[in-house]
This record gives C-alpha cells, sequence and structure tokens, in this order.
C-alpha cells in the first residue's frame, strides 16, 4: 500500500523551530518530486515548498522564503521541512504529497499521494 506519513508537527512559540518529516511506504520516493502544502481554518490549502526528484531544485513561497528549508533522504525515504523562526500565520495542517514528476511545482494537482496531515500550532 502506497503511503506518505508526516510527523514532527506540534505547539512551538512564535520564533521557535519544528522539522516535519514525510516518510513514504510501499513506495521510493527517488522519482517523486515532494511538495509540502498546508491549511489553516477557513483558508485555501496552500502551497509552501517542494523540492525536484533529483534535489537539484527546490521552491519556496515567498512567506516562507528564508525561514523554512525543505530537504530529502532518498536513503531513509524520507523529506524534511525544516521550519524556522515560526510566526503566527503559520499555523496550519501541513500535507505532503507526492508527484511522479521530476520538477519541483506546487500544482495540487500534479500530486498523486497526499499524507494525513500533521498540526503546527505557533502560539505564546
Amino acid at each position: 500500500q502506497l503511503q506518505l506519513v508526516e510527523s514532527g508537527g506540534g505547539l512551538v512559540q512564535p520564533g521557535g523551530s519544528l522539522r516535519l518529516s514525510c516518510a513514504a511506504s510501499g513506495f521510493t520516493l527517488d522519482d517523486y518530486a515532494i511538495g509540502w502544502f498546508r491549511q489553516a481554518p477557513g483558508k485555501e490549502r496552500e502551497g509552501v515548498s517542494c523540492i525536484s526528484s533529483s534535489e537539484s531544485s527546490t521552491f519556496y513561497t515567498d512567506s516562507v522564503k528564508g525561514r523554512f528549508t525543505i530537504s530529502r533522504d532518498n536513503a531513509k525515504n524520507t523529506v524534511y521541512l525544516q521550519m524556522n523562526s515560526l510566526k503566527p500565520e503559520d499555523p496550519a495542517v501541513y500535507y505532503c504529497a507526492a508527484a511522479p514528476i521530476r520538477l519541483c511545482v506546487l500544482y495540487s494537482y500534479e500530486y498523486d499521494y497526499w499524507g494525513q496531515g500533521t498540526q503546527v500550532t505557533v502560539s505564546s
């Protein structure tokens, strides 16, 4: 069974950090671009970051540039999202997704496999 499982969410104070993990089972991530998306209550799902299958390219939405870093460890079949300097506007359910393409894009329709999401809360 093809599955993505996110972990690492939680409660953090403004300015704090979290590292989200996205582990794949049932398939290998090597041939997939991986994206991180988030959805806050009452808002549309938003693309946050993505990484190409070859790790040669990454992309970040403007609101997280310089604060978030995406990386992948194909040996562990896992992708990470390091989130630093978290802000009050960052809380959401964060989802990882896999697209059977080489390039990094943040169009959700390109992504075939989705995780169940992990909650990120930023509060003092």
